[in-house]
């Protein structure tokens, strides 16, 4: 006989069982890491909470969470400085790119009127104007055209105008975003003629 053994028992490797927890807590750190960036991301968030879309009030002195550039793209913060006096939100401005030109109701006389808009709210309103400025435009002619030779002659007329622009504006931003946010209107250059 021969002492040679013919089992057909499988060889055991080493380490099997090593290996088997290792893949297991590499499994478990890959899926608590995900976990952790999708909360950390804003994908998962305790109770579900978004976060409000409407633009929020900037306060002078503080960044603006959606500074935008001159041509209408975020822009890298640069370090602004406001006085004391006035408000206490800083005010943004947006000039219109073109001038408006319409004829005056009731006459033959025509408007010429080069415009700015003012908000106190973050940089998506300015992002807004600026996107929406052809559908803007079209509000704008529309008003300035309702508007007479008459009314435009005095300070108060010119004011009321401002008013009836903002309003304008506002209700054509909240139709394309649910939000208008624009304070005021401004000037730049006025022509009767």
């Amino acid at each position: 006989m021969s002492n040679e053994v013919t089992s057909q028992e499988p060889v055991k490797k080493k380490g099997g069982k090593l290996k088997l927890v290792l893949f297991a807590l590499v499994l478990l750190g890959a899926g608590g890491g995900g976990t952790y960036a999708a909360v950390a991301s804003g994908m998962l968030g305790a109770g579900g909470e978004k976060e409000d879309p409407n633009p929020k009030l900037v306060l002078k002195g503080e960044e603006d969470p959606y500074p935008i550039a001159d041509d209408g793209k975020a822009k890298e913060h640069v370090e602004v400085v406001h006085g004391a006096g006035g408000g206490k939100y800083r005010t943004a401005y947006y000039d219109f790119s073109e001038e408006f030109t319409s004829n005056l109701a009731n006459g033959t006389a025509l408007v010429q009127v080069s415009l700015a808009a003012s908000t106190h709210y973050d940089g998506r309103v300015l992002m807004w104007l600026d996107e929406h400025e052809t559908a803007l435009r079209s509000r704008i002619l529309a008003e300035l055209a309702a508007t007479s030779e008459e009314e435009l002659a005095s300070i108060r007329g010119k004011e009321e105008l401002q008013l009836r622009l903002t309003k304008a504006i506002n209700e054509a931003l909240e139709e394309r975003e649910g939000f208008g946010g624009v304070d005021s209107v401004y000037f730049r250059s006025f022509i009767v003629q």
